[in-house]
């Protein structure tokens, strides 16, 4: 096994382990603020699907999060059918929402394929807004139950909780990184980079964005469903387009295309917030300018950061090795100019 797998592995056992542990050790309002970011950390991987693997850049993607929310609340609260039956319905609205969501956007290239997400992600907000028979308009759903698991502890319970969107988010993330990892999810950056030279190569790259879009819009879905149960209410807030721009804040501050750094990206998003709004209202400004300052100073996320400044510390003291091995006259600055040595 190479050193780098080794290391890996042994960080994801770490992280689990520590995870497994953490709300036992911490107040309980950081065990609340960590459940909303692994319910993020969801629709943020789901986006970067389509962000950092695909190169399409989404600003409608809380659209699935909120109608499988939506799914949810009503199924429980009007038809008071079973947890497990809201759950498969609100993953079953998600799926048909990218199904034909799909067919629109995934034509479309660049900024189009952003302005078409848009408008559909808006379309979804004024129907959750306007409807106000089903979905309660402004209002919203208020009172969805936790789910009942016949157990005899409660997921009303915030430890219970956590365990729970742990469950399901530990999933997710097994999947997400096989598939990113799949000749498939390959073929994905190799339509990021070039479409037309994987077209050429014979690949169906309209079907490749159509099923990764399909994809993403249902593992969105499951983070809406997951934030129905625990918030135990569902508005319109949570498909407008500022839901979606922090899911797109959320990629690019953690890094685009790395898959786990949206969950730090979310972490991080979901921290400041809860902190920045104790002082003031002013939110939305605050997430205008981190976003700017990002992609100005650190295009690749906090990951991409920390990669970088690990491989200028590795370069640094690993010494490059010399061809041959015979000793080379390297020039070195020192107070006599002219002095050479002999280094290997």
């Amino acid at each position: 096994m190479r050193n780098g797998a080794w290391i890996r592995n042994v960080t994801v056992a770490g992280g689990v382990v520590v995870l497994l542990f953490l709300p036992h050790l911490i107040p309980a309002y950081y065990t609340h603020l960590l459940i909303l970011t692994f319910i993020y950390g969801l629709m943020a991987m789901s986006l970067d699907l389509l962000m950092g693997y695909t190169g399409l850049t989404s600003f409608g993607h809380a659209a699935y999060f909120g109608a499988a929310a939506y799914a949810v609340g009503i199924l429980t609260t009007r038809y008071h059918v079973h947890f497990s039956v809201a759950m498969l319905g609100g993953l079953i609205v998600a799926f048909m929402m990218a199904l034909i969501f799909g067919l629109m956007a995934t034509r479309a290239t660049e900024v189009y394929f952003l302005i078409i997400t848009l408008a559909l992600g808006m379309g979804v907000w004024g129907l959750a807004y306007r409807w106000v028979s089903v979905t309660g308009g402004d209002n919203g759903l208020p009172g969805i139950p936790p789910p009942d698991l016949g157990l005899p502890w409660s997921l009303s319970d915030p430890v219970n909780m956590y365990y729970f969107v742990l469950t399901f988010f530990t999933l997710a993330c097994f999947f997400l990184s096989r598939f990113v990892h799949s000749p498939f999810g390959l073929s994905l950056r190799g339509i990021r980079e070039s479409e037309s030279r994987m077209r050429v190569l014979g690949y169906h790259t309209w079907l490749h964005k159509y099923t990764v879009f399909v994809i993403a819009g249902t593992f969105s879905g499951l983070g809406g469903v997951l934030y129905a149960f625990y918030n135990r209410f569902v508005s319109p807030a949570d498909v407008h387009i500022t839901a979606s721009a922090e899911a797109v804040l959320m990629v690019i501050l953690g890094g685009a295309g790395t898959l786990f750094g949206p969950v730090l990206g979310a972490g991080l998003v979901v921290f400041l917030r809860n902190l920045i709004s104790a002082y003031t209202r002013r939110w939305l400004l605050i997430l205008g300018v981190t976003y700017v300052l990002v992609v100005m100073y650190a295009p690749g996320g906090v990951i991409g950061a920390m990669k970088g400044t690990f491989s200028r510390l590795r370069a640094k003291m690993i010494p490059t090795p010399v061809p041959g091995g015979h000793p080379q006259k390297v020039k070195l600055q020192r107070e006599n100019p002219d002095e050479e040595v002999l280094t290997r």
